[in-house]
């Protein structure tokens, strides 16, 4: 980090210092610098901070470049900043913060029996819906909410116990590890890429009579969701017959 502080503070005093007359301007030369990791909103501030360089460059989202039409020494100092802020966790990458809701239905593939579940949210019915026509469920209850604070670029990982035990007093948990790699912005909104989002549960199964033991159950994904819009992750099955658990999110950027 001081590295990178101490390269930005000679750009700023390289570009405020007057050249001496005598001195002849450096030869310019065009160079692409390639963008590894940064996407997004994090390669937009990534391209900002090269600006105190003052030097002509043309920079390109969907390609992950920086072209760069500088004296030498001037661009090798770019290399360096690049590479010292492209990586996850650096100041360029860490940026907006996020609102995640992760919603747990259980699916049952059997008709209920018994008291009536608690109906759904509203806004949770056209996600049954599509379950129901595309999987084997019949009855759908919301098993928990788990709000979720997230930072662009930054590593958030949380637990929490779920609802229910079985005899004996155990009780199920989740733990969660989320990774939000950038912001972008599409035609039809703002997405989220996510490096990782991974869900584990470790569940009491109940193996005859009071006794049980824990099972870890889980699901790992990857990819773009987008802002707004309810989106299942993927189907957790195996804890107990004829039911799965599905994970739904939903996301809002924080301006």
């Amino acid at each position: 980090m001081r590295t990178l502080m101490t390269i930005l503070f000679a750009a700023v005093l390289l570009h405020a210092q007057d050249k001496p007359a005598e001195v002849k301007p450096q030869p310019l030369e065009a160079v692409i610098i390639p963008v590894k990791t940064l996407t997004g909103d994090s390669f937009d501030r990534l391209v900002k901070l090269l600006g105190v360089f003052g030097a002509h460059m043309t920079a390109d989202n969907n390609l992950r470049t920086i072209i760069v039409y500088a004296p030498k020494d001037v661009v090798e100092q770019m290399r360096k900043v690049v590479a010292e802020l492209d990586r996850p966790g650096s100041e360029a990458a860490i940026g907006r913060n996020i609102d995640m809701t992760m919603t747990f239905l259980k699916c049952s593939s059997m008709k209920y029996i018994g008291a009536t579940p608690p109906a759904l949210p509203a806004e949770l019915e056209p996600v049954a819906k599509q379950l129901r026509a595309a999987t084997q469920c019949k009855d759908i209850e919301v098993w928990d909410f788990v709000p979720l604070r997230l930072q662009e670029g930054k590593e958030t990982q949380q637990s929490q116990r779920l609802p229910g035990s079985v005899p004996g007093g155990a009780f199920p948990t989740t733990n969660i590890t989320v990774r939000p790699e950038s912001v972008t912005r599409k035609d039809q909104g703002r997405y989220v890429r996510f490096a990782q989002v991974r869900i584990g549960f470790h569940l009491p199964v109940i193996t005859g009579g009071n006794q049980f033991q824990y099972m870890d159950f889980g699901l790992t994904t990857s990819g773009d969701f987008m802002e707004g819009q309810k989106t299942v992750l993927g189907k957790v099955s195996g804890m107990e017959e004829d039911t799965a658990i599905f994970v739904v999110i939903a996301l809002k950027v924080l301006d």
